[in-house]
């Protein structure tokens, strides 16, 4: 339960560091707010608390037209909490619900649609039905105010089963009609894209919480990207763009993000441009793109805890915001974490790159259509011409077809990556952020050849765990090293040892070849290099 002293008084104090974990609903007015809306301040006894917008909404407010609640980043408790309800959030804003409705979201987390249905309105004050409602109200807002596509397109892009439920939903969450919501916007340009993007992109911006290293997370991007797959161009001032394709469930997409550093402590965006082939998966799309930037992660709780260690504070200093990268695909990750075992990163690239080329499923480029009957569409961006390989393709082949391919390993690695493979195209192995953590630990543990650093490794990206700790890692090892440190010293930045992991590859000279895909053989344990072979 919300403890109402703390959050009125971050009400009364306008703090924007809340601005998402809670929501403020005001009986008199019957609208919610975000906590750092600069209305009145409304007395307590006209107030309520929701964990959630959808929990507002039920309860019978919209949303405030002053502070926007729904442009704010998601709750960073619902990003990396482990429990049921923390899964299920992110399954929803990936779109589940729309797509396999809540049955199939209930079968994804191993419970009955009832029993989810309880937990999810004891713990978040709305069921899950309610939740992708809200879900799809704040796709259709950003679609409205950011692109000019037809309003029947946005409606089925957003999920919604007709125009006439897509009208309803906006009028009764936002008081206004889509038509209102597009007239209101400022510049009614900006949902455009540059020239050479295809006409049916789309411009949106996602809300992040300040501050945000982007200069950081776009160098690790940068180190690791596999041509034909990913294209990061960096600036002489460290800022720049960093572009990939993306594997959706209804067809191939591409997405190309501007990333920077931005101050903080608030609310910021990020702007990122979309091609999709269906427009249905943009909710999919953007859930990823903000798991790929740990876009709900909450910099100043991090920061604040790390930042204290003395061994810790001056890359803190150097580093605010600093994020964990994510990912868009778990079974990706877990491929080139196979594939850069006890390799270089340049090493590890490359055997990749080899891979996508051989049997990565080619992409068209320079046209792009809206309605996903057209044809595999992708955007022009210069460079991406590959989705990587799928497990199906890959659990097909055997150890010859990888050699034949040039992709250069023992055969106890090749047979690994394999049965990895095949892992995942059973279903037995699900890498996305749904399902429980430590489950899918035991599970790739059990896999012939996945030691713990491939298993952390996974755990760090495709889950968004925020404390994985890889204390073999020879990029850790030579941090740790180099400032005199004991290695127990890890114990005292828990919960967030992921993000002191990150610190110390950024801070280190040998960042280029720490905490990679690839990892070097220094930094694997001996049980992982017996079962994979040395390289």
């Amino acid at each position: 339960m919300l403890d109402f002293d703390a959050c009125y008084t971050a009400l009364r104090s306008r703090d924007r560091r809340f601005d998402g974990v809670f929501y403020v609903a005001v009986r008199t007015t019957g609208i919610y707010c975000r906590p750092s809306c600069p209305a009145r301040t409304p007395a307590p006894v006209n107030v309520t608390f929701h964990r959630t917008a959808a929990s507002a909404q039920a309860s019978g407010h919209r949303a405030c037209k002053r502070c926007l609640p729904d442009a704010t980043p998601g709750s960073p408790q619902w990003d990396v909490a482990g429990d049921v309800a923390g899964r299920a959030m992110r399954l929803i804003a990936d779109g589940v619900v729309d797509r396999d409705g809540v049955p199939g979201l209930a079968a994804r987390l191993g419970y009955t649609p009832r029993h989810l249905s309880r937990v999810l309105v004891t713990e978040l004050g709305a069921g899950p039905l309610a939740l992708a409602r809200t879900q799809r109200a704040l796709t259709a807002r950003a679609l409205v105010e950011s692109t000019d596509l037809p309003l029947a397109d946005i409606a089925f892009a957003a999920g919604f089963a007709s125009v006439r439920q897509f009208n309803a939903t906006l009028r009764e969450v936002y008081d206004a009609t889509p038509t209102q919501l597009r007239t209101r916007r400022p510049d009614r340009s900006r949902g455009r894209l540059a020239s050479g993007h295809g006409a049916g992109g789309l411009r949106l911006r996602i809300a992040v919480r300040t501050p945000f290293a982007g200069t950081a997370l776009l160098r690790f991007l940068a180190d690791r990207c596999v041509p034909g797959v990913e294209v990061a161009t960096v600036g002489a001032n460290g800022t720049g763009r960093y572009a990939r394709t993306l594997r959706l469930p209804h067809g191939p997409g591409a997405v190309e993000v501007e990333l920077a550093d931005l101050p903080g402590p608030g609310t910021s965006y990020v702007v990122i441009r979309l091609a999709l082939h269906d427009l249905r998966d943009t909710a999919a799309a953007v859930a990823r793109v903000r798991a790929l930037l740990d876009a709900d992660a909450d910099p100043v709780a991090v920061d604040a805890h790390l930042g204290t260690d003395p061994l810790l504070a001056p890359l803190v200093a150097a580093r605010p915001g600093l994020r964990v990268p994510g990912h868009v695909d778990g079974a990706e990750v877990a491929v080139r974490a196979v594939l850069g075992q006890q390799v270089s990163v340049a090493a590890a690239r490359t055997a990749a790159a080899r891979l996508v080329a051989a049997h990565g499923e080619p992409v068209a480029t320079g046209t792009t259509t809206t309605n996903g009957t057209t044809g595999t569409t992708l955007s022009a961006i210069p460079g991406l011409t590959h989705l990587f390989p799928a497990p199906q393709a890959l659990a097909a082949l055997d150890v010859d077809d990888l050699r034949d391919a040039g992709v250069r390993m023992p055969g106890s690695r090749a047979r690994a990556l394999l049965g990895l493979a095949e892992a995942l195209a059973q279903g037995r192995l699900v890498l996305d952020r749904g399902p429980d953590r430590a489950r899918v630990r035991a599970d790739l543990l059990a896999l012939p050849g996945i030691g713990p650093w491939t298993a952390d490794y996974v755990a760090l990206r495709a889950l968004g765990h925020p404390d994985v700790w890889l204390p073999g890692d020879a990029g850790v090892r030579a941090a740790l090293t180099a400032r005199g440190a004991d290695p127990a010293a890890a114990q005292r930045w828990a919960p967030w040892r992921s993000y002191a992991l990150m610190h110390l590859w950024a801070g280190t000279t040998a960042g280029t070849t720490a905490g990679t895909t690839a990892g070097t053989s220094a930094g694997t344990t001996a049980a992982e290099k017996k079962a994979v072979g040395d390289s």
